[in-house]
This record gives structure tokens, C-alpha cells and sequence, in this order.
């Protein structure tokens, strides 16, 4: 990863959990991009952060929950998470989100 451009041979994806894999697309202190690709029925288990998430459907279909609301959202949907609220997806196919985080999630690095 260059300070500017990344590259798809450049990716290192990582599983986070059986069906979920994540790669740091960009990054600087105060702002991150990442991929999450998801098999269906993976789960982004519930959890919360202190960071602001702002996530597209790249492709896919995902039931999304945010504060105990459950939606289901498709490619070309984006929701975003406030910090500390707790949300979590499960993928009903096969599936992309990017993610964006502010500040940085240095946990990924």
C-alpha cells in the first residue's frame, strides 16, 4: 500500500470469522476504507465501536441490525453507525459491504 493508491495485488485479506474475510483498502489516522466480503449466511457478529461506520452494499444482500432494528438491504445500499451503537449483518448471499471508519480501526492494521 502506497501513501496514496492501493492495488488489488496489493490486498491481504484476513478471515475475521468462518465465511467473513476483511481487507484494509486505505487508511490515514483519522479515515479507513475497508472490504468485507461475506459467504452466505456469514455473520458480522453484534458488536460496538467508538468509531463513526459508514457502509455501501457492494454487492450481495444483507440483513443489517443497528440498536436492535433489523433491515434488509441490497446491493447499492449504504447505512451508517453512530459510535457505541451496536449493529451486526448476516449475509443472505453471497456478498460485499465496504466499510468506511472514522477515525481509523487501528485494531485492523
Amino acid at each position: 500500500m502506497s501513501d496514496h493508491y492501493t492495488l488489488p495485488d496489493d490486498l491481504t485479506w484476513t478471515e475475521t470469522s468462518p465465511g467473513n474475510r476483511r481487507a484494509v483498502l486505505s487508511h490515514r489516522p483519522e479515515v479507513m476504507l475497508v472490504a468485507f466480503r461475506f459467504d452466505e449466511g456469514a455473520v458480522g457478529a453484534l458488536h460496538s465501536h467508538p468509531h463513526t461506520q459508514v457502509s455501501y452494499v457492494a454487492e450481495g444482500a444483507f440483513d443489517v441490525t443497528i440498536d436492535g432494528v433489523t433491515t434488509t438491504l441490497t446491493a447499492g445500499s449504504s447505512f451508517i453507525v453512530s459510535p457505541n451503537l451496536v449493529h451486526g449483518v448476516v449475509a443472505r448471499k453471497d456478498g460485499l459491504l465496504i466499510d468506511t471508519f472514522t477515525p481509523r480501526r487501528d485494531d485492523f492494521l
